[in-house]
């Protein structure tokens, strides 16, 4: 019965490693996306380093400040 269930709880947790989406933001997904909305391509440099996604959000920001927020935003919340 004890291996039975220590099966089951092993199973589970494969499972969920496939999951990316993670369930609660983090403090530092927290700060980042406050870093965002103040400096867009501040809280996408700290999570990125300086790639595709920073020079995107450095665009779009220089384009104008709202779609560069957005593009933070998504970039730091939607995908991990």
């Amino acid at each position: 019965m004890r291996r039975e269930r220590a099966e089951r709880q092993r199973q589970r947790e494969r499972a969920m490693q496939g999951d990316r989406i993670p369930k609660r933001m983090g403090s530092a997904t927290f700060i980042e996306v406050l870093l965002a909305i103040f400096i867009p391509p501040l809280g996408v440099f700290l999570r990125y380093g300086i790639g595709i996604e920073f020079w995107i959000d450095l665009v779009l920001t220089l384009f104008g400040y709202l779609p560069g927020i957005i593009y933070a935003v998504y970039v730091l919340v939607g995908t991990r």
